[in-house]
């Protein structure tokens, strides 16, 4: 079935190493049709078990090596406030997963600033609304992503958009400072809904049975105040990559089998 603009669709695989593997190939397809005819692709990136294994799995593919990685930027919805070598930073695990093992130019990836880099919690993120602003386009200071990552969280928040917090329902910045998260660590660098989702396409990686309540609320169209995954969508297609635990309660209509 094809579903497109911000219709949500979910694709499910048994297990979350066969999601891994369904969603690298899906990711590393984009990319390929994105950049085959010289275009620039700007992907945004999440941290996770399931980010850094969907990240694992498409650099074990053949197809990393025929890509022209020098048109693609990487960028993060969210960032943890900690020095670049620290097992939290999400920017360090998609290295380790396959920045680093492919052959992308250092100036292709966008990170956040870490403390060490001598500027505040809240000069980090207004340096990368900046930076995001270099890519932007005429009618928004940010670029279109041609995918978005996303976890989604058993509380329903996506990057570091917590519910029921500030953050959430900001659309005058790119990117804005977390403090006190509930989540650890306590400070972060989050991009704010209006940049995810002027994204083409939001992915929404989630796997475990202690994820399918915040599915369910997500697809049943939740507050996107109190469950911000509720609120994610592309421009062309919104789809919530899953694992069998976590789809146990989603209506058979939604599943999309051919995407």
């Amino acid at each position: 079935m094809t579903v497109q603009g911000s219709v949500k669709s979910v694709v499910v695989e048994p297990t979350p190493a066969a999601l891994a593997e369904r969603v690298a190939d899906r990711f590393l397809t984009r990319v390929v049709a994105r950049t085959r005819n010289g275009r620039l692709a700007h992907v945004c990136l999440t941290g996770g078990s399931m980010g850094g294994a969907v990240l694992s799995a498409a650099a074990e593919d053949p197809r990393v090596d025929q890509i022209d990685w020098s048109l693609v930027h990487f960028w993060w919805g969210d960032e943890r406030f900690v020095e670049r070598d620290a097992d939290d930073r999400n920017s360090l695990q998609s290295r380790r997963a396959l920045l680093d093992r492919i052959a992308v130019p250092a100036e292709n990836i966008h990170e956040v600033a870490a403390p060490s880099d001598g500027l505040t919690l809240d000069e980090a993120a207004a340096a990368y609304a900046a930076e995001l602003a270099r890519y932007g386009r005429e009618d928004e200071p940010w670029p279109s992503f041609a995918v978005c990552f996303l976890g989604v969280g058993p509380d329903g928040h996506i990057a570091s958009l917590f519910p029921d917090r500030p953050e959430v329902t900001v659309t005058d910045a790119a990117a804005l400072p977390v403090r006190d998260s509930p989540k650890p660590p306590s400070e972060r660098v989050t991009l704010t809904r209006p940049v995810l989702n002027a994204s083409k396409r939001v992915w929404l990686v989630l796997t475990g049975a202690d994820k399918a309540s915040a599915l369910g609320l997500a697809l049943a169209g939740a507050s996107y105040a109190s469950v911000p995954a509720a609120g994610a969508k592309g421009h062309r297609r919104t789809v919530f990559f899953v694992d069998e635990a976590a789809a146990a309660a989603v209506a058979p209509d939604l599943i999309d089998r051919d995407y």
